[in-house]
């Protein structure tokens, strides 16, 4: 019996030479971080920095958050929605 071989599927090449830098947090002023973790809903202009065009919040990955800055963006969005500050879907 005659094998049957399998072909190799191509696989997706990386750029290896390229380094990626880390990602800056937002939230943070001049690499300090404010005590206790609080982002200002009435802040608007960054919040919407944090959104995309739909009004979805951007991931922690995406925007380069720490958990905790994250957190306090998420809260921050969903109060300014709340108060009629942004809008619950994109323009």
């Amino acid at each position: 019996m005659a094998k049957k071989y399998q072909t190799k599927r191509p696989t997706r090449r990386r750029n290896k030479n390229k380094v990626r830098g880390k990602k800056k947090d937002p939230i943070f002023v001049d690499g300090k971080r404010p005590r206790p973790m609080y982002v200002d809903y009435k802040d608007i202009e960054l919040l919407k920095k944090l959104t995309n065009r739909q009004g979805k919040i951007i991931g922690r990955r995406k925007s380069g958050c720490t958990a905790a800055s994250q957190h306090a963006v998420s809260l921050a969005i969903k109060r300014a929605r709340f108060m009629a500050l942004m809008s619950y879907v994109g323009d």
